[in-house]
């Protein structure tokens, strides 16, 4: 799985501008928290690029940026949570999920649907 850093808040115009061309995701980890990190490990272990095709993803440290992570929340109108993952398409949210609702499966069904 090859994660992108999300740590400049400049970079959400910039992911809603590719999420016109492919669907983009946004996963908000707390490195604080044990249910994230176990959230985290588990769609590591799951993730199978060819079964997403375009689905480029993004990876926000909310505890180092948080402000960031504010602003997701109102740019995307989702409310916050940790962790929490977004697929943005068209430069909207259209499906977000936190805690254990967050699933390798889940996201590959979302990306598919989009097509």
């Amino acid at each position: 799985m090859n994660w992108h850093p999300l740590n400049d808040s400049a970079q959400l115009e910039e992911i809603k501008k590719e999420s016109h061309r492919y669907p983009v995701l946004i996963l908000k980890h707390s490195t604080r928290c044990s249910i994230s990190s176990a959230t985290l490990g588990r769609l590591e272990r799951s993730w199978k690029n060819e079964e997403v095709g375009d689905l480029k993803p993004y990876f926000l440290d909310l505890i180092a940026y948080r402000p960031i992570s504010n602003q997701i929340a109102q740019e995307f109108e989702v409310e916050h949570e940790s962790p929490q993952a977004l697929i943005i398409r068209n430069g909207a949210s259209v499906y977000d999920a936190s805690h254990f609702d967050i699933s390798f499966d889940d996201l590959k069904a979302q990306v598919a649907a989009l097509v």
